[in-house]
């Protein structure tokens, strides 16, 4: 192993161990917010423009996932249609609120947004629209990173219900090159799914206490099908996506 790839791997790993501990409480009120809307058959809505938006379909039909989750997938607000334009529809007032509309959110339903930056118009205004509807707002931001440049801007931290601070530099990259003034090695999306799965899963172990965690298998494993597809007959009526 590089002295680039260990630094890389040692601050990451360095990062995951701090916030253990740093999110411990964040992550239970976020568990126990999940639960609640689970327990009340209603929807976990991930949303995140640019890259963060792989948030959204990590927990998307995933085996060992949850099957309320739906995930919000715009094309304009990824990447793969175009990602300089992506970059200027996330930070536009006015575009999320249609997005969101499709999608059917209701009250008591909750949406986890993930924005590193935490201060574009698009993450904010999906909170709003969301806490309008009676929806909980759990974000997944770097509080360093939005206080840095918020410059008097409203922050998603400010909006959300339960905030999950992952203690990211602003502009994201861990790893000095030495002499170029540069940093490579971003981080935001290997916690941020670590994160969030170790919250759906303290969701689906407590769920799993009354023998109903409607959890998806790998395809691959034995009466996968047959579960699989009880879960998609029952949760696809919400879920433009299945």
């Amino acid at each position: 192993m590089t002295d680039i790839t260990d630094a890389y791997f040692s601050n990451l790993i360095g990062r995951l161990e701090t916030l253990k501990q740093a999110l411990a409480e964040a992550m239970a009120q976020a568990a126990s917010v999940i639960l609640d809307a689970a327990r009340g058959d209603k929807r976990v809505y991930v949303f995140g423009t640019g890259h963060s938006h792989m948030l959204a379909e990590e927990v998307h039909y995933r085996a060992g996932g949850l099957a309320f989750t739906v995930p919000v997938l715009v094309g304009s607000a990824m990447l793969h249609e175009g990602a300089v334009i992506s970059s200027v529809y996330e930070r536009t007032q006015g575009l999320v609120r249609p997005m969101l509309e499709r999608y059917g959110m209701q009250p008591g339903d909750v949406i986890i947004i993930a924005s590193n930056s935490g201060v574009n118009a698009a993450p904010i205004e999906a909170a709003d629209y969301a806490r309008d509807i009676g929806a909980k707002v759990i974000a997944i931001t770097s509080i360093a990173y939005s206080s840095a440049i918020a410059n008097g801007r409203r922050r998603l931290a400010d909006v959300a219900d339960v905030v999950l601070d992952n203690g990211l530099p602003p502009g994201d990259a861990v790893v000095d090159l030495e002499g170029t003034g540069l940093r490579v090695g971003p981080v935001s999306t290997a916690v941020g799914v670590t994160v969030i799965n170790a919250i759906f899963a303290e969701v689906a172990s407590e769920l799993s206490k009354s023998g109903n965690a409607p959890v998806y298998l790998s395809a691959n494993m034995p009466g996968a099908a047959e579960i699989n597809q009880k879960l998609v007959k029952k949760y696809r009526p919400r879920n433009p996506h299945l």
